[in-house]
């Protein structure tokens, strides 16, 4: 084998590394994370791509067999790895030890259950397990059927006032504490918050487009005054048979009455059809009671 590294450029290597993660994503066997998280993340608000030149390539010839990166913090670090190398193991973990951040001793790893391989090789290093949680999955084997409450209307994509649903975002990810939410036609540099400069502090409710994202399949739901009140972004994924849902949120004054259910229900009408058979979803319990199950379980690890 002819093994070759090379690190992360932003500006050109999107294509290379969603299809690495297509070409090796296998859900039943927690092989890693899907091409979407890797993605979504990188023009979102709330990471720091800073750092993305220390994200790492390995090659066998002209072929991508690992990925050592970051998400959010970045001292978070994650990897995919092809099935027949696991061999590069220690010195995937050597790399980010080394190399990746780890300010003030924060680095931690996040390994899914079919990457043992890389567990033992950070335990040699005097890693332990601190947590672990688990992303659930709907299987479409299963039916999902949560009506829209009265009172609400989906939002056609065509139709979508992107204004409005980053004022939905503000509210929808908890921003109402920080004030009141700012227009980009109002927006003041002289305001301490608003979501034109918030991307350090979270969810700012804007998100640079990205070549892979499918935001025809994203659902808005609006009330009777047209006020957006739930977002379910969608990420498909065809190759995978993947419905990535990614992000989600409801606005605070309109919780409790369904709505995400509804919303999830819409892409699981959607979707299916298309070939879909599994859609993402969180560690909530919200997930559980709408009849999501076993999904991608992840432990954190540390060392002590």
């Amino acid at each position: 084998m002819n093994i070759t590294t090379k690190q992360f450029q932003l500006l050109s290597d999107i294509n290379l590394v969603w299809d690495f993660l297509v070409e090796t994503y296998d859900w039943k066997n927690d092989s890693g994370r899907p091409a979407p998280f890797f993605e979504y993340a990188l023009t979102a608000t709330w990471m720091d791509s800073s750092y993305s030149f220390l994200d790492r390539f390995w090659f066998d010839g002209d072929k991508v067999v690992a990925f050592a990166y970051y998400e959010a913090p970045v001292t978070d670090i994650y990897f995919n790895v092809r099935k027949g190398y696991e061999f590069l193991a220690d010195e995937l973990i050597e790399y980010a030890v080394t190399t990746m951040p780890h300010f003030n001793g924060e680095q931690q790893f996040v390994f899914s259950d079919g990457q043992q391989f890389l567990k033992d090789a950070v335990a040699k290093r005097g890693f332990k397990q601190v947590y672990e949680y688990e992303d659930m999955i709907f299987d479409f084997k299963n039916e999902l059927n949560y009506e829209l409450p009265e009172g609400y209307h989906f939002v056609d994509h065509k139709d979508i006032d992107i204004v409005k649903c980053s004022k939905l975002c503000w509210y929808g990810f908890g921003h109402g504490e920080r004030g009141e939410f700012v227009g980009w036609d109002k927006y003041d540099d002289s305001l301490e918050w608003s979501p034109a400069k918030s991307h350090k502090d979270g969810w700012a409710s804007f998100m640079s487009p990205t070549p892979h994202e499918t935001p025809q399949y994203n659902i808005i739901i609006a009330d009777e005054n047209e006020e957006y009140v739930c977002f379910s972004g969608m990420w498909w994924v065809p190759q995978n048979h993947l419905a990535y849902m990614e992000p989600l949120c409801t606005h605070p004054d309109h919780r409790k009455r369904g709505l995400a259910a509804a919303a999830l229900t819409k892409h699981y009408r959607t979707l299916k059809p298309l070939g879909a058979t599994h859609m993402t979803g969180g560690d909530d319990e919200f997930y559980k009671k709408i009849g999501y199950g076993k999904g991608y379980h992840w432990t954190i690890w540390r060392k002590c």
